[in-house]
């Protein structure tokens, strides 16, 4: 799952940063509002942890610009700025949770899992799809009970199409949100048809009943067969 944090005091940033690196989120990070507002206005992402004093700017304007654009991420508010009146603008603008400072990274974590199972995957614990069942807290996959090892990568790839089941995703959405902003400096998408193939033969040879369709020059759908 893909994190952005909104951060500006460099050693905070940093900690999260580690943290939720740790529990192995693709995540990214903007110290200012100008950088901030352009990754918003260009990616997507499964949940922004987003401080409200920025030096150059108020992170309840990021807030109303992202709703505005009529985009979904989850926000959580991480200020210090601990007021009755900063919490309900935020929530009133569409945040889901606000957490202030100072907080254990532990709890983050848990306000973070919880964000992105309620948005993503309706609140369950488990994700079930056909004969396939993930469980996200240990990143594990099980066909037909059976366990079935995955990399990284093809971990996350599977876990986005199957939070995008309905939908054609494209290969540039898909690289984005598996590998990150700095997908921008790749020459090709080999790196992704490698991932592909392999997640693929993964799932025939479990016997899966969900299959990796692909749409000639656009992308993939994740099919239950």
């Amino acid at each position: 799952m893909k994190i952005l944090i909104i951060e500006d005091e460099p050693q905070m940033l940093e900690n999260m940063l580690q943290t939720l690196e740790r529990e192995q989120y693709v995540v990214e990070t903007a110290a200012d509002y100008a950088t901030a507002n352009t990754k918003i206005g260009v990616y997507d992402y499964d949940c922004i942890l987003l401080d409200i004093t920025l030096p150059d700017g108020n992170g309840l304007e990021l807030l109303k610009q992202l709703k505005q654009q009529g985009k979904d991420d989850g926000v959580i508010i991480v200020s210090a700025k601990d007021s009755l009146d900063d919490r309900i603008k935020g929530l009133n603008l569409g945040a889901d949770d606000y957490l202030p400072k100072p907080f254990h990274m532990a709890e983050l974590h848990a306000r973070v899992k919880a964000i992105v199972r309620r948005r993503n995957f309706e609140g369950n614990k488990f994700i079930e799809i056909g004969n396939v069942c993930i469980d996200p807290e240990s990143r594990s996959v099980h066909i037909n009970t059976n366990e079935v090892v995955l990399n990284r990568k093809e971990y996350d790839v599977l876990l986005y199409l199957i939070s995008n089941k309905t939908r054609l995703v494209t290969k540039t959405a898909l690289a984005e949100h598996v590998w990150g902003d700095h997908i921008d400096q790749a020459d090709s998408f080999d790196f992704i048809y490698s991932q592909i193939k392999n997640l693929r033969k993964k799932l025939t040879d479990a016997t899966a009943s969900i299959e990796i369709e692909a749409i000639y020059g656009v992308g993939y759908k994740l099919q239950v067969i």
